[in-house]
């Protein structure tokens, strides 16, 4: 039922326009003199309604289609790629109907029909105008239909563009919406997804690798560390249980870089699995092992106090 209410309006049109064209000439229910207009009336609404049915047609065919595709799911790749694909097209169908009927509504009337015909001659050298005044915006049209095509990007996709971490709200033909994890709206041109390097954390797949690091002192005991992980990730449905690793990734002067690698199945599950994976390590250090938490050493030699570059055990 809420399918048809979108012909109701086009659809009465349409009638008012055939009664126009047709019954009140046929009929005679007019005088003579105003033919002319009632007839022109007619076409014009007739052109309208056509393409308004046409409109709401595609609009209703995408909303049909769309119920059979989920987005919500997990593994929404393929729902997202039929998205992308049929809003793009919906919205290059859509300008080209309503190009194509204002140029047949024009046509209808004499004059423009001679205004038409003197422009004609010059339509080369306009044309070569226009394009140069309007080069940014055919490139951004180009790119879109190249989204559409190639699929850098898909809705609901997420992307980190000038350091901006969010998810593709909206594409269109000449700039893309990114829905920014704060609530705010990036709007980037068409152009920039091929000119400019950006990621893509959903390009495959939605699956992400989260990771966090922890700097501790040398004496810290990497095995209980990674009992701890294993015990606070299988402890959590954040966690997709597929990675587990804790790893020692560097050494330096005062500290050692501890990485805790663990996979989710999106990347806001993966923060929140991350911040949360953050601050059970750190407690469990500062409870456990709070001597091996980060700290300057010094060493006095003679009954002098010495502070060396390079700091070595207290004695």
């Amino acid at each position: 039922m809420r399918h048809i209410k979108r012909f109701i309006l086009p659809v009465v049109l349409l009638l008012i326009s055939v009664f126009f064209n047709f019954f009140i000439e046929k009929y005679e229910l007019i005088g003579t003199e105003y033919f002319n207009f009632f007839g022109t009336t007619g076409s014009v609404l007739l052109i309208i309604s056509i393409s308004w049915i046409f409109i709401a047609a595609i609009r209703t065919v995408k909303r049909l289609f769309f119920e059979k595709f989920d987005t919500s799911e997990a593994d929404n790749l393929k729902s997202r790629k039929f998205q992308t694909q049929f809003n793009i097209l919906e919205r290059i169908i859509i300008v080209i109907v309503v190009i194509v009927s204002v140029g047949l509504i024009l046509m209808l009337f004499d004059d423009v029909k001679r205004i038409g015909i003197s422009l004609f001659a010059s339509a080369g050298i306009a044309g070569l105008i226009i394009g140069l005044a309007a080069q940014r915006i055919i490139a951004s049209v180009i790119a879109g239909l190249q989204i559409a095509i190639t699929q850098p990007i898909r809705l609901d996709d997420v992307v980190v563009i000038e350091n901006e971490w969010g998810r593709i709200e909206e594409i269109t033909l000449t700039y893309v919406v990114v829905n920014i994890w704060d609530k705010r709206r990036l709007i980037v041109p068409s152009t920039y997804i091929f000119e400019k390097p950006f990621q893509n954390w959903t390009r495959t797949t939605s699956e992400i690798l989260g990771s966090v690091f922890i700097y501790t002192d040398y004496n810290v005991p990497f095995d209980a560390l990674r009992k701890e992980l294993t015990r606070l990730l299988e402890g959590t449905p954040l966690w997709d249980k597929k990675v587990n690793v804790l790893q020692v990734t560097d050494s330096k002067e005062n500290s050692v870089e501890i990485r805790a690698l663990m996979s989710a199945k999106d990347s806001p599950t993966a923060w929140d699995l991350r911040v949360y994976v953050r601050e059970k390590l750190i407690d469990f250090i500062q409870k456990n092992y709070p001597e091996s938490l980060p700290r300057k050493r010094i060493r006095i030699e003679g009954g002098e106090f010495n502070q060396p570059e390079s700091s070595v055990n207290k004695k």
